[in-house]
């Protein structure tokens, strides 16, 4: 069985860290940079695997917490691994389920606060009153979302969660913080969720060698630590250490990195950067969780690799669409007799298939159908982005591809 490797292609000039390359996996090859779409229970919402393949999606990433609650990672074991549960048959990573598990559990409208800039004091009392998600330094307490009743991830779970969904790309076991979290409190998780990776590294080695004839799967570390520099440098050395300590006693140790944890968007780039770093240059980057087409040119050139993100997906749910001139919502009224594609120029199966008018029909009838083109067209405008920006990089004119599809993106908020 082959293992994941990285490959390094051709370096940003502009930038210490920007690069492509190609990420080996046991079920193919992904060429970075590379826009991941998320498949939260072992799907794209409203899409099947052939839709998605259509968008020329190269991998996909599902959610450990999810498919531990339903149907349960046994299942999904026997039925082959998650790539042949869903019928993907391609690269696929699984989140360690730490997000959720504390995004779930805080009992504050269902997400995390990263940008405390509306936040009243009663906000603030109310998420502490009504946590449902409880960390202690051997795991966290949470509920489940489906039903309330009580479960606990800990390190070793989480891994072994992950060898039985199968995926090729898989992430430790971390602890997530919020904005709204002291230094303090800060330092503290960065310490704790060391801990946890040393844990999920011991557990992961002891696993892939009872589960013989399985496909390798590739463990990942995360780094946390917020808006901090040194911080994130810290906890980003404080991996990599652990890594080559594993190596070099002839175990396993980390075949990538991701970066998480709470940021804001003004401070994406920098935090990024201070992580890449800090990192080797063969170890390839994940950066868990951005969305905006100018966080993605923010992210490649602070040195990420790959990327995931629930924004098209949700935004294509709601009638939002992603366009050449910016975003527009086809609900609006003005689309009701619009009978062009939603992006001619871009093209894409859906722009060259169905009207505007045709979809707004759908959204206002309330059809499915709505849905699944809306979704479909935004992946395949994410992924055509970030595959012209890959070109861009090969070819040597990064920047000018950068500032055509900027300026004319976000002309309308100039």
């Amino acid at each position: 069985m082959t293992d994941t490797t990285f490959t390094l292609g051709t370096r940003l000039e502009s930038s210490p860290h920007g690069r492509t390359g190609v990420i080996h996996t046991p079920h193919g090859d992904i060429a970075t940079p590379a826009f991941i779409p998320v498949a939260t229970k072992a799907t794209v919402k409203t899409l099947t695997p052939e839709q998605i393949r259509q968008t020329g999606a190269q991998a996909i990433l599902s959610n450990a917490y999810h498919l531990y609650l339903q149907p349960g990672p046994d299942i999904v074991d026997t039925a082959g691994g998650v790539a042949a549960f869903e019928n993907w048959h391609g690269p696929t990573y699984t989140d360690s389920g730490g997000f959720q598990v504390m995004s779930l559990g805080v009992g504050f409208k269902k997400v995390l606060a990263m940008d405390t800039t509306n936040l009243t004091a009663a906000d603030v009392k109310a998420r502490s009153k009504d946590r449902f998600a409880h960390v202690d330094e051997d795991g966290v307490d949470f509920r489940s979302v489906i039903d309330g009743s009580k479960h606990r991830f800990t390190p070793e779970v989480s891994m072994q969660i992950q060898h039985q969904l199968g995926a090729d790309i898989m992430f430790a076991f971390d602890e997530l913080t919020t904005l709204m979290d002291t230094r303090e409190y800060q330092d503290a998780s960065v310490e704790r969720t060391h801990r946890w990776a040393r844990r999920c590294l011991e557990e992961h080695n002891r696993l892939t060698e009872q589960r013989v004839g399985k496909p390798l799967q590739s463990l990942w570390g995360v780094v946390q630590g917020a808006q901090y520099e040194d911080l994130r440098r810290q906890a980003t050395r404080g991996l990599v250490s652990l890594s080559d300590e594993f190596r070099a006693e002839g175990k396993r140790g980390f075949g990538g990195y991701g970066i998480g944890g709470a940021l804001e968007k003004e401070r994406l780039g920098t935090i990024v950067g201070w992580v890449c770093d800090e990192l080797p240059v063969d170890a390839p980057r994940h950066l868990l969780g951005i969305s905006e087409p100018d966080d993605l040119f923010t992210a490649i050139e602070a040195g990420a690799d790959t990327f995931d993100c629930v924004a098209p997906t949700r935004l294509g749910r709601r009638g939002g669409v992603y366009t050449l001139d910016g975003r527009m919502t086809l609900t609006g009224a003005r689309f009701k007799r619009d009978f062009a594609g939603i992006d001619e120029e871009l093209g894409g199966y859906v722009s060259e298939n169905y009207s505007r008018a045709y979809i707004h029909h759908l959204l206002k009838a309330k059809e499915f159908l709505a849905g699944t083109l809306c979704t479909m067209h935004n992946l395949y405008f994410m992924i055509r982005l970030v595959d012209g920006i890959r070109d861009a990089i090969e070819a040597g004119d990064y920047e000018a591809y950068r500032d055509e599809f900027m300026g004319r993106y976000y002309a309308s908020k100039r």
